[in-house]
């Protein structure tokens, strides 16, 4: 099963597209810590999305993530940190619901439907990314042209980012073979 995960992983698509510019940003969401701050993981995917939005990659960032691990909603941190770095409050879309992965790219995905959007780029951190991509890759019916971006601050020492890919190696495995199938994204 790791294999199988390992290879997935390896083997992820980094998009379904060529294209440059993207109608969204879309920030997938990581706790804050136990006070609402932003942790450096999250200061790091939003500080890269902020980055992204002025070179002109998209005209808006649409951040996605319930309070899934404390009281804090993660969208409502990251929108705040976004706005902090100069984003204008108009121009950030908070999806405020998704308690996983699978939720933040199903309901990411309908938000941007609902609105008219078509293409993004994905921020995460660079572990989270494989997993990522496979699960907007396998997305039913998704019409949506992305590519992932990694956040490119290194905001871990070595042992927890080695940490940080083993527990994505099996949060990979345990996708692919229970979630997809029982965590479904209708759009």
């Amino acid at each position: 099963m790791l294999l199988w995960a390992i290879l997935a992983r390896t083997l992820a698509p980094l998009a379904n597209t060529n294209r440059q510019s993207f109608d969204a940003i879309v920030v997938l969401g990581t706790p804050a810590d136990s006070d609402g701050n932003p942790t450096p993981e999250l200061l790091d995917r939003v500080t890269e999305a902020v980055h992204e939005y002025q070179r002109g990659v998209a005209p808006r960032i649409l951040v996605t993530g319930a309070a899934a691990h404390n009281r804090f909603v993660e969208a409502d941190v990251m929108a705040r940190v976004a706005e902090a770095q100069g984003v204008p409050a108009s121009q950030i879309l908070e999806e405020s619901q998704a308690l996983d992965t699978i939720e933040n790219a199903c309901y990411s995905t309908r938000l941007m439907t609902t609105h008219g959007w078509h293409s993004a780029e994905v921020v995460s951190s660079a572990p989270h990314l494989p997993r990522a991509a496979i699960i907007f890759s396998h997305l039913s019916d998704s019409r949506l042209e992305w590519r992932v971006h990694p956040a490119t601050a290194n905001v871990t020492p070595g042992y927890y980012s080695n940490a940080a890919n083993l527990v994505e190696i099996l949060k990979t495995a345990r996708y692919l073979a229970w979630s997809r199938w029982v965590e479904t994204c209708s759009l």
